[in-house]
């Protein structure tokens, strides 16, 4: 057995100059013992001699090695299972003879380091996120911000740049069970593990975050499943914001039923007696920041007695500057839609949840920008009022928006769209995804989507020609 040994178990140029002279002295997989200074000792051999020196005449052999397995070595390194090293060792060998071997998605060891890879990203992106600083004073008078995190895995020095580049006009450190970073404005220096309890307790500033997370909370948007996925327990002992996060979930129902309400109270007005007062009324209404953003609102099209009413999230960039819903793309979309699906869109009334187009603007561009729970709530009063006048047996709801205007609440897309669910009024809706979402979508994603969406469409046609 050979001794491969790194004195930093994360050193990646060390790993590979060690491994590049294995390969060429020929040394196979199953003859390498690795181990770095902080492994288990897994795989390694008490016995093992040290590997020898390259041999001159393969000295100037080249040792093939894909951007692609640089790439997931990098990354898969920093694992802290303790067979990473034979296993990138074992792929780097089998790279010399076939060279292609990262395209095979059925590999094991391929499948194998891309999973480590996977758990290093994930574990990189945990910390970027859930690194909470607080404030100390030190001797020279000067603050500090000081930060614990346990990370899965050996990422600390991968992380370094990040929080440099974040904060560099600061001093902070960031502690952590295996080593430290302190930052003093100038240069990154590294020490020891450090405890939990070196971090100091609440500083001033924490309950203005603390204000800040609670305001920015949108119960339209809870989903504690996707929540708990992005944001695990295990880092919730050192989140200032989680121990409010029980409290903010149990209200959030009746946090959302008090927006709609707030929403509905916004109008003291009679209700339009014709859709030619809703046209006038929505282009002179500002209840809501959307209002106020200088476009003009765009009013629903079609028969005043439709069977079936189109409802949308709101009108984009070509339907504000012509004054009509859906004749940008995703109209396009949805027309190639309804044509296959043999629903003529002409016997439609076509409208949207939210009347006027939000937007960020970029240059001479105008970015489209979802509207909030309590926008579309405030501009619901409209849409009741088109639904009254107009009196749809069935309304199609495109995307969460269009359906939230419709429902009073925020669906899950995925899990109920093509069924027909129904409205506060009786009216039979038909969920399915906002045309735009396939805009954004490519390759067999693109086409799956696209197939959905007709699938959708066709289960309305069913519906609307059984009456």
């Amino acid at each position: 057995m050979i001794a491969a040994n790194l004195a930093e178990p994360d050193d990646f140029e060390v790993w590979r100059e060690e491994a590049r002279r294995l390969v060429q002295q020929g040394v196979p997989p199953q003859e390498v013992a690795w181990s770095g200074v902080d492994d288990t000792g897994a795989g390694s051999d008490l016995f093992a001699a040290a590997a020898p020196a390259v041999v001159p005449s393969l000295a100037s052999g080249g040792v093939r090695a894909s951007r692609a397995f640089m790439d997931l070595a990098k990354s898969a390194i920093l694992h802290s299972d303790p067979q990473r090293l034979p296993l990138l060792y074992r792929l780097l060998w089998r790279l010399q003879d076939n060279p292609r071997l990262l395209d095979d998605a059925a590999d094991t060891d391929v499948l194998a380091v891309e999973r480590l890879a996977k758990q290093v990203r994930r574990d990189i992106h945990k910390m970027h996120a859930f690194v909470r600083f607080r404030s100390v004073r030190e001797d020279d008078g000067q603050e500090r911000y000081v930060a614990w995190f346990e990370p899965d895995h050996r990422i600390e020095r991968a992380t370094a740049d990040f929080f440099v580049g974040r904060f560099a006009n600061q001093r902070w450190s960031i502690l952590t069970p295996r080593l430290s970073l302190h930052w003093d404005g100038t240069a990154l220096l590294e020490g020891p593990a450090g405890s939990r309890a070196d971090t100091p307790g609440e500083d001033a500033t924490e309950e203005l975050w603390l204000g800040y997370y609670r305001s920015i909370f949108n119960p339209a948007r809870l989903k504690v499943g996707a929540m708990l996925k992005e944001m695990p327990r295990k880092y919730w002992k050192n989140l200032p914001e989680a121990r409010q996060i029980h409290d903010l979930i149990a209200g959030a129902q009746k946090r959302e039923a008090s927006m709609i309400a707030t929403g509905a109270s916004l109008f003291a007005d009679a209700a339009p007696r014709s859709l030619a007062e809703i046209a006038n009324g929505i282009s002179e209404c500002r209840r809501c920041a959307i209002g106020c953003n200088g476009t003009r609102a765009v009013m629903g099209e079609g028969p005043g007695d439709a069977t079936l009413m189109i409802v949308g999230e709101q009108p984009g960039d070509n339907e504000e500057r012509e004054g009509h819903p859906f004749i940008g793309p995703a109209g396009q979309v949805l027309d190639q839609a309804m044509h296959e699906a043999g629903i003529d869109r002409g016997t439609a009334y076509v409208t949207n949840a939210v009347k006027h187009f939000k937007f960020a603007p970029r240059g001479k561009l105008r970015l489209h920008q979802n509207p909030t729970a309590g926008e579309i709530d405030t501009c619901r009063w409209w849409l009741d009022a088109e639904r009254t006048l107009v009196k749809p047996k069935v309304i199609l709801a495109l995307g969460a928006s269009g359906a939230r205007g419709l429902l009073g609440r925020t669906p899950a897309i995925g899990r109920e769209r093509g069924q027909a669910l129904t409205g506060p009024d009786g009216t039979q809706v038909w969920l399915t995804a906002h045309p735009s979402y396939l805009l954004r979508l490519e390759g067999a994603a693109k086409e799956r989507e696209h197939q959905k969406f007709a699938a959708d469409l066709a289960g309305l046609a069913r519906m609307l020609d059984e009456g």
